[in-house]
């Protein structure tokens, strides 16, 4: 520990690659790689053509990266705004807000996420496993 009181310890950090994890099948044309630390957590998400994430909402706020392909989403309980985003940009879906998408290709999507998604973790995501 520093003076400071912050753990300044290298042992602390970890070296992923995306290629040496896992992924993780959710349902037809969707699956997904994590990694996670104790306040964040980032996903590479996979979505064929045509596949769609039901409308939800989490309490942990969200930062969507499309690195291919393109996401249709529709934002707020009444879905009354919609964006797409393509390969290169990126959406912040602010904590609780209501959202839904929908692959217009075959996507490559990181998601980050403050805090982890419990959910994720544990496995009781149902919406995203039907």
């Amino acid at each position: 520990m520093s003076s400071a009181g912050i753990d300044t310890d290298a042992a602390g950090a970890r070296h992923y690659r995306w290629a040496d994890l896992p992924a993780e099948p959710l349902k037809e044309g969707l699956s997904r790689r994590l990694v996670t630390s104790e306040r964040m957590m980032i996903a590479h998400v996979y979505l064929k053509k045509g596949t769609d994430v039901p409308q939800h909402a989490h309490e942990n706020e969200q930062i969507t990266y499309i690195l291919e392909g393109a996401l249709h989403f529709w934002l707020g309980r009444d879905a009354s705004r919609e964006v797409t985003v393509r390969a290169g940009e990126v959406l912040v879906i602010p904590s609780n807000l209501p959202h839904r998408a929908l692959a217009l290709e075959d996507t490559l999507d990181v998601d980050v996420f403050n805090p982890p998604r419990e959910d994720w973790l544990n496995g009781t995501d149902a919406y995203l496993r039907r």
